[in-house]
């Protein structure tokens, strides 16, 4: 990816690195969620950090590389000649490919340290759909590679439902059936949310060999 165009006449100090160019976690957050109001722009995908952080995980822990563009774009709402210059917008991006950056090093380094950036209530009750929901809508972006995943009764199923019982689909409807929602007369759904770390290590881990094969 080349840097972006800065603009002529600026007395800024020079970036040279992504970091330069990157706004804040916590910026981007409020940007993102501006931008899902605006009624003129295009609407990320990605309505809070929380389905960001999802995200970000699906296209690390995914079957394939994926280009910055292809889900960049769509996450965020941006067109992908906004890599190519130096705005807000690219800030965004930064600071998106920062947060890609920093899961992969810990998926790659020390995955028992990784955590998901879930949704918490002030009395600490987690909502995990948010980032479940983010993590699914990478997935529909290279869903035939994914597909091997979805039938319920497939051994790689089991990996993934940690996550998909989180998710809906577009019709607001859970994506698993209830009768995979639950396990004798327990809930999976209740605390399936503490597996998902190991989930996407797991996922990670099987995906490797395929991904990173010499000449994929």
């Amino acid at each position: 990816m080349t840097k972006p165009k800065q603009g002529r006449g600026t007395r800024k100090a020079r970036k040279t690195t992504m970091a330069d160019y990157a706004m804040s976690f916590e910026r981007l957050g409020q940007w993102i969620s501006k931008r899902a109001r605006s009624p003129t722009l295009r609407h990320p995908r990605a309505t809070s950090l929380s389905m960001l952080d999802g995200a970000v995980a699906a296209v690390v822990a995914g079957p394939v590389s994926m280009a910055s563009e292809e889900w960049v774009c769509p996450l965020l709402g941006v067109d992908p000649d906004a890599f190519n210059h130096d705005t807000e917008e690219f800030s965004a991006i930064a600071a998106t490919l920062m947060r890609h950056n920093a899961i992969s090093e810990t998926l790659s380094t020390r995955p028992e340290s990784f955590e998901p950036l879930f949704v918490r209530s002030p009395d600490g009750e987690v909502d995990p759909q948010p980032w479940c929901m983010g993590f699914y809508a990478v997935m529909k972006l290279r869903l035939l590679v994914w597909s091997r995943f979805l039938p319920p009764n497939g051994t790689e199923h089991l990996m993934l439902r940690p996550i998909l019982v989180h998710c809906i689909d577009d019709a607001g409807r859970p994506l698993l059936p209830p009768a995979r929602r639950t396990l004798g007369t327990q809930p999976i759904i209740q605390n399936a949310w503490r597996n998902i770390p190991a989930t996407v290590e797991a996922l990670r881990q099987f995906w490797m060999p395929i991904r990173f094969k010499r000449g994929a």
